[in-house]
């Protein structure tokens, strides 16, 4: 996998606590990675992080992204080859009640990821998450590029377009010599998947209505997402991290998006509807088409990820049905309570890389 570049790797993973940064660095240890993470909490309860018990596996420590210090003390002394920077503050309708913390979290911890690995000469590669909502969304039916006007009509989505605009001024202040790092940022969005007990999104919230035999309140339901499940954009960020490190001249300093073809962009009712199909007994209550307060979230968003396809030769591999099936699969599994949940995700880590192999996606290929 990923021309084995992992294998003995040591790397840096901010936000490894949450669910995005709990799938990255299991899958990391699987490719034969050293890995040490840096997060302030563990941010739910259950939380994905404790199932796989990643404390046990990894160099763990306690920290915030907005402090400098801390942060260059974690990195310094572990002198690492990558760096995946994932810490975040990643809510919407959070960021209405928590502005400052947002822009703060989102825009300065990943400046000072970025003063702190220019200034490590074993860093060869830096991988910045941001999101697809780092877009000025005019709800438009087309795909956005990554040439496509930034902004944000919410903290949130406006402190990831901050997010993008100092990543861009820093890459071409400071990010200029052969020997510095070679850094792009990732766009993103609506990654469901096993493990995710955040607060405001639709899977987490259904699956913990489901398990307690309760139903369903749902928002927006003609909300239209492109739904992906998580080791889809994973795999786009492993794999660019290997061209980062392989093929930098035309990536360097550059944003990517990683999102799923166009037929798995589905309405939120069309997602609980095939997820109903894989849990028994599952309900829905109200079903509102108007946000009950003042925090906005966007009806339609789409990427468009020909740039990945093109520079990186990286598509999707799942369908909808089959991000679905490997997303409540998950859940059954864990509220079984008898599967050994850790070695149920590594397996399914393993049969989408099969699957991916199978479908002739390049960075799946065996050397």
């Amino acid at each position: 996998m990923f021309n084995n570049i992992y294998k003995g790797k040591k790397v840096f993973v901010t936000g490894h606590t949450g669910f995005k940064g709990s799938w990255l660095t299991q899958w990391l240890l699987s490719l034969g990675a050293d890995v040490k993470g840096y997060s302030l909490y563990i941010p739910s309860k259950p939380s994905l992080f404790e199932a796989l018990k990643l404390e046990d596996k990894i160099d763990h420590f306690v920290g915030d992204i907005r402090d400098l210090d801390s942060l260059q003390k974690s990195i310094y002394s572990f002198k690492p080859d990558m760096v995946f920077h994932l810490a975040a503050q990643p809510i919407v309708r959070r960021s209405y009640d928590e502005p400052i913390l947002t822009f703060e979290t989102n825009l300065i911890g990943t400046i000072n990821i970025l003063e702190t690995i220019r200034s490590v000469s074993s860093v060869q590669a830096g991988i910045f998450i941001t999101s697809d909502k780092c877009y000025e969304n005019v709800e438009w039916e087309y795909g956005y590029r990554e040439t496509d006007k930034l902004g944000g009509k919410d903290p949130y989505s406006a402190s990831k377009a901050c997010t993008e605009i100092a990543f861009s001024s820093y890459h071409r202040s400071f990010f200029i010599n052969d020997e510095d790092p070679k850094i792009a940022t990732t766009r993103a969005g609506n990654v469901i998947g096993g493990g995710d007990w955040a607060d405001d999104r639709i899977v987490p919230d259904c699956i913990r209505a489901w398990s307690e035999n309760k139903k369903v309140v749902v928002r927006n339901p003609s909300a239209t997402r492109p739904w992906q499940h998580v080791l889809e954009p994973l795999s786009g960020y492993l794999w660019l991290g290997v061209n980062l490190l392989e093929n930098p001249s035309h990536i360097d300093g550059e944003a990517f998006n990683f999102g799923p073809n166009s037929d798995v962009v589905k309405t939120v009712l069309e997602l609980l509807n095939q997820m109903k199909k894989k849990w028994n007994n599952a309900k829905l209550g109200e079903v509102s088409a108007h946000s009950v307060d003042n925090k906005k979230e966007a009806g339609l968003l789409k990427l468009n990820c020909d740039k990945a396809l093109r520079r990186l030769q990286w598509e999707p591999s799942f369908t909808f049905k089959e991000t679905m099936d490997f997303t409540v699969e998950w859940y059954k599994e864990f509220y079984r309570e008898k599967i050994d949940i850790d070695n149920f995700t590594i397996s399914q880590i393993y049969n989408y890389q099969d699957l991916a192999r199978q479908r002739g996606r390049l960075w799946a290929k065996q050397l």
